[in-house]
């Protein structure tokens, strides 16, 4: 579940191992690519951490950070 703390949505993966949360990152940046929109992340073996916001809209959420985060959701739960 998403939360917004400090003008940012975030929330934590956790998967069974390196190779597939590398895998779930590789799918996230072709999303996060084709809406020009990049997520700030962090990656330690099996966990995922990641914050949206819209850095153009002075660092606060927007509706652009709530598509990602439908889209990433889309992507953990395929």
């Amino acid at each position: 579940m998403w939360n917004e703390i400090n003008n940012a949505l975030y929330q934590k993966f956790e998967f069974a191992n390196f190779s597939e949360a590398f895998a779930f990152m590789t799918r996230v940046a072709l999303e996060a690519e084709k809406m020009n929109h990049h997520p700030r992340w962090t990656n330690v073996y099996n966990q995922v951490e990641i914050w949206l916001n819209t850095h153009d809209a002075g660092d606060t959420v927007t509706e652009k950070d709530h598509l990602l985060a439908k889209k990433i959701d889309k992507l953990f739960n395929r």
